[in-house]
């Protein structure tokens, strides 16, 4: 990731941790929650694909989920509810997209 301001790196850390991390993993699962291993072990597989340290991607994982774009409930996280229904078509769910419908009231 290149060297940009505070607000540009986080929000690049959110896109990517969510177009190649989260998204992929859920239409994987073809569910709407995870555990914590699912998510480590995909983040790992990208991470290695990508050639990034695991590390980089902690803040994008936290920020998505203070954005109200994932919940964690016990030992589960899942999507906003209103990105279910991207899920049951199996459609491409970017970030501007997910953004955009969880923050819709």
């Amino acid at each position: 990731m290149t060297e940009k301001g505070k607000y540009a790196s986080a929000t690049e850390s959110r896109r990517f941790v969510w177009e190649h991390i989260v998204w992929p993993l859920i239409l994987e699962l073809n569910d709407l929650s995870y555990t914590l291993k699912q998510y480590q072990k995909k983040r790992d597989e990208v991470c290695a694909k990508f050639n990034i340290k695991p590390s980089k991607t902690t803040g994008g994982f936290v920020s998505l989920l203070q954005k109200g774009i994932i919940f964690r409930e016990n030992e589960l996280y899942s999507i906003h509810y209103r990105l279910i229904a991207y899920l049951r078509l199996k459609a491409d769910c970017d970030y501007a997209t997910a953004i955009r419908e969880s923050s819709t009231k």
